[in-house]
């Protein structure tokens, strides 16, 4: 298993690419709207990831 520290910083990963994502996805919406669902799509999966994450960060904190 991963240590506290990796999954902290997975996390961190995960929540900055979300955000680059989102705000792409907005900009696309006008001019490329299938390209925009994509992305969408894309930061749905690694938030749902990031859920994961975050509970099994809780649970190591929870833990020590």
């Amino acid at each position: 298993m991963p240590s506290l520290a990796q999954m902290t910083g997975s996390l961190h990963i995960h929540n900055f690419y979300i955000g680059k994502l989102k705000a792409k996805q907005e900009r696309l919406f006008d001019s490329d709207p299938e390209l925009a669902m994509l992305l969408d799509n894309v930061a749905a999966v690694l938030s749902e990831h990031a859920v994961v994450l975050a509970d099994d960060i809780a649970e190591v904190e929870y833990k020590e």
